[in-house]
C-alpha cells in the first residue's frame, strides 16, 4: 500500500454547522444510556481529546519498544488508547497513518493490532448475526459447554486459584481495564478450562470494560473460543501456568493485584498450591484458606476440551 493511500485524520470542525439542531433538554443523559459514574482520577484515565493527545504523545516516545513489551502486564507496554478509540476522542486514521509512516518493528506491530480492530469492525458489518450471539462458524453453536454457574462466579470474582487469572480479573473488576495478553489468557481459561460458553464471558467483559467495543469484544472472544473467523485453532489451549511464567516471570503483576501472595516466593507464585505446607506457613498463605485452591485441573480440562471440540468438528460441513 503506497503511503498516499492512507487517509489522514478527518477534520470535522467545518462540518459542525451541518449537524441537526436540537434543544438541550432532548439530549439523553449518560445515565439513561446505561453509563455509570466512574472515578477516572483513581483509574488515572486522561479524558477527552486533550487526554487522548497526551497519551498518544507519551506512547510515541516508547513505540519502538512496543513489540518487545506489549505482552508483559507488569510493564508499560501498550498505548492505552483503546478507551479513546472506543469513545471517538482520537482518530483511528491518525493512528494508522502515524504507525505506517513511522516504520520500525514496534510501530508496525502496533499497526497490525489496529488492523485487527478494523477487521472485527468489518466482520460485524457484513455479519450482523454476530451481535446476536451467533458463532461465525454456525456448526460450532453445537459445542456442549457444561456452564457451571459456580465456576463462572469464581472466575468473575477472581477465585479460580490460578494467580494470573485472578490477578487479571481483579484488574478488570477494580479498574475497568485488562491487559490485552491477559484478556486472551483469562478468556481461554473460562472457555477451555472451565468449559463455559464464551458468550457468558463476552457479556461480563461488556459490562465492565471502559474500552468496550462490540466488534472487538465479540471478535476477541470468538478468536479464543475457536469459533470465529481466522480464530485460534481449536486444539491450541493456553496453559495459565506457563503463560504466567512467561509473561509475569517475577510475579510483579500478580503481587500488585493479589497482595495475599506478596510474600510468596517466585518459585511458587504461578502455582502456589504446589508449595509444601511448611512454605505456605512461612509466607502466610495457606492454600484453601488464605488463597483458593485451583477449581480445575488444567491437564484434565484440556483433555475434555479436545474431546468436546473434536466431537463438534466432526460435524463440520464440506464447503
Amino acid at each position: 500500500m503506497p503511503p498516499t493511500a492512507i487517509s489522514p485524520a478527518a477534520t470535522v470542525e467545518k462540518y459542525l454547522s451541518a449537524l441537526a439542531q436540537c434543544a438541550g433538554d432532548t439530549i439523553p443523559t449518560l445515565e439513561s444510556l446505561g453509563f455509570e459514574k466512574t472515578d477516572l482520577l483513581y483509574l488515572k484515565t486522561a479524558a477527552g481529546v486533550s487526554g487522548a493527545d497526551k497519551l498518544f504523545d507519551e506512547f510515541i516516545n516508547r513505540i519502538d519498544l512496543y513489540r518487545e513489551t506489549r505482552d508483559y502486564p507488569a510493564l508499560q507496554g501498550g498505548s492505552y488508547l483503546s478507551t479513546h478509540l472506543r469513545f471517538g476522542t482520537i482518530s483511528i486514521r491518525q493512528l494508522v497513518s502515524y504507525a505506517y509512516h513511522s516504520g520500525g518493528a514496534g510501530a508496525l506491530t502496533w499497526l497490525n493490532e489496529l488492523i485487527w480492530r478494523e477487521f472485527y469492525q468489518m466482520l460485524l458489518y457484513h455479519h450482523p448475526r454476530l451481535a446476536q450471539g451467533q458463532t461465525f462458524k454456525p456448526y460450532l453453536n453445537a459445542i456442549a459447554y457444561t456452564n457451571s454457574s459456580e465456576k463462572f462466579t469464581a472466575w468473575c470474582e477472581a477465585r479460580t486459584g490460578f494467580p494470573i487469572i485472578d490477578a487479571a480479573m481483579h484488574q478488570l473488576n477494580k479498574t475497568g481495564y485488562m491487559h490485552n495478553r491477559l484478556r486472551m489468557v483469562a478468556a481461554s481459561f473460562l472457555v477451555k478450562d472451565l468449559h463455559i460458553d464464551w458468550r457468558w464471558g463476552e457479556r461480563y467483559f461488556a459490562q465492565l470494560l471502559l474500552d468496550f467495543d462490540l466488534a472487538s469484544n465479540n471478535g476477541g472472544w470468538q478468536w479464543v473460543a475457536s469459533t470465529g473467523c481466522d480464530a485460534q485453532p481449536w486444539f491450541r489451549i493456553f496453559n495459565p501456568i506457563t503463560q504466567s511464567q512467561k509473561f509475569d516471570k517475577e510475579g510483579k503483576f500478580i503481587r500488585q493485584y493479589l497482595p495475599k501472595l506478596e510474600q510468596c516466593p517466585d518459585k511458587w507464585i504461578h502455582a502456589p498450591w504446589l508449595m509444601p505446607l511448611s512454605e505456605q506457613q512461612r509466607c502466610g498463605v495457606l492454600i484453601g484458606k488464605d488463597y483458593p485452591a485451583p477449581i480445575v485441573d488444567h491437564s484434565l480440562a484440556r483433555i475434555k476440551t479436545l474431546a468436546l471440540y473434536q466431537e463438534v468438528n466432526s460435524l463440520k460441513p464440506d464447503y
